[in-house]
């Protein structure tokens, strides 16, 4: 005997809606506990809907375009005899790249399966997706809503492209990321008359580029294509906006911290037996609340119309994380909260879960301030980008001993040796002056060097 359960939604964060953007499995199919189902996409991330226990897959209650939520229906799983019943609600859905379980594609929008189609008809055959295609403008635009998900409207709207100007490529003329890119390219390449270049400032240059060269690599030797992760194409975007949205300077700084790693390598024999490593970056995330209290003006955003700066009460702090399918910024929510023992433990704990493709979306919200630290693998400066709607973010290179002059009062001054930390920090000059960055970096270095401050 066999029975008959509803797979639904999981908890997915605080989004009421995203939208399904594969689906893979079809009636018939059994599938294992944890394996994928659904792909789901937000305006932050793409998650995979796993299975909460074994079965063969009776009924699919959603097809591709589906809008869906916590609590709504997937499909119906047919356990045997022997089978656990599954848990409601099923486990939290996993933020991952394309993974083993997704059909292998250079594009996400290929090789999908129909949702409605019979478990005794074969597979739906993969239609290779044309090329993106720029829309060349129209005097008269049709009125109809452009089909395309959440995070691509998003992204149109960060670049001011219209979608009802944009040809989509994607299945029944969805436009992708891609379809919008060669649109802007395409309006970038005309005449100074196009829509983009009128939006340029008065009295200002407008966007007039020349054409992204088009190299034949392969004709000087072997090459390989591969293709981006999903990950690294929605943050490469991000990056890209916050680059050229936002008028970056970076102030470089360095602090002693000679007598902090000594008080942290007495410490680390403790927090090691309660199971996780007392780092540098806790120590970081400490002194930078301390600097934000004292500068509140970087614990800041401006708002939509730019005209004014909400000044953050709280204390949440980003951290960027290298991952082999790219970059994230898990946030250590409350820092100012918590003590050095409770960071250090909270950054090993979000660190794997970001290694593991197992952080939600509301992992990575609400941020005021990021740091990005490459102490561990080396350099001595960088200009990290701000993570929008912040405002400014710290960079940590590696720390060396390098011979400091030293006088005391009184006395003849001499070189001794020190642990110099690097600091570079990129800041919005629309909000922070270099006068006050220099000052907050003076500051942190000062807390730096003499932990105690934090307790002022």
């Amino acid at each position: 005997m066999s029975t008959v359960t509803e797979i639904k939604v999981p908890d997915i964060g605080d989004f009421k809606e995203v939208d399904v953007i594969e689906i893979l499995v079809k009636p018939g199919d059994t599938v294992a506990k944890e394996t994928s189902l659904i792909t789901v996409e937000s305006d932050k991330a793409t998650m995979e809907i796993p299975s909460p226990a074994a079965g063969v897959v009776k009924e699919l209650k959603v097809k591709l375009g589906d809008k869906v939520a916590e609590g709504s229906m997937i499909l119906l799983l047919e356990a045997s005899a022997g089978e656990a019943p599954v848990p409601q609600p099923p486990e939290t859905a996993e933020i991952s790249a394309p993974s083993a379980a997704a059909p292998k594609s250079a594009a996400p929008s290929t090789a999908l399966r129909a949702a409605s189609e019979p478990a005794a008809e074969p597979a739906a055959v993969p239609i290779p997706r044309p090329a993106p295609v720029p829309l060349e403008p129209v005097a008269d635009v049709p009125a109809f809503k452009p089909h395309a998900s959440p995070s691509v409207r998003k992204f149109a709207r960060e670049l001011g492209a219209d979608l009802a100007r944009v040809r989509g490529s994607g299945p029944k003329g969805r436009i992708t990321q891609e379809d919008v890119q060669a649109f802007v390219k395409g309006v970038l390449t005309q005449a100074p008359t196009t829509p983009l270049a009128a939006a340029a400032p008065a009295g200002g240059t407008p966007f007039n580029l020349p054409e992204w060269p088009q190299v034949d690599f392969a004709k000087f030797g072997p090459v390989e294509l591969k293709p981006l992760s999903r990950i690294r194409k929605l943050s490469g975007a991000n990056l890209h906006r916050n680059w050229v949205s936002i008028p970056h300077v970076t102030q470089f700084d360095e602090a002693d911290i000679t007598e902090l790693e000594a008080f942290r390598k007495e410490s680390g024999a403790a927090s090691e037996k309660q199971g996780f490593k007392l780092t540098m970056l806790a120590f970081l995330i400490k002194a930078c609340v301390t600097a934000l209290r004292q500068y509140p003006e970087f614990n800041a955003s401006l708002d939509s119309s730019g005209e004014n700066l909400v000044l953050k009460k709280y204390f949440h702090i980003g951290v960027a994380v290298d991952t082999p399918d790219g970059l994230v910024v898990p946030v250590i929510r409350d820092a100012d909260r918590k003590g050095v023992y409770e960071l250090a433990r909270e950054l090993a704990e979000v660190s794997k879960l970001a290694r593991d493709r197992k952080l939600k979306p509301g992992d990575m919200q609400g941020g005021t301030f990021s740091i990005s630290s490459l102490g561990g693998i080396g350099g001595t400066a960088f200009t990290p980008i701000i993570n929008a709607p912040e405002v400014a973010i710290l960079g940590v290179s590696r720390s060396a001993m390098r011979p400091v002059w030293v006088s005391a009062q009184g006395e003849a001054g001499k070189f001794v040796p020190r642990l110099m930390l690097p600091l570079s920090l990129s800041y919005d000059h629309r909000v922070i002056d270099g006068a006050a960055a220099a000052r907050f970096t003076s500051y942190l270095a000062s807390v730096l060097s003499d932990i105690r401050r934090s307790l002022l």
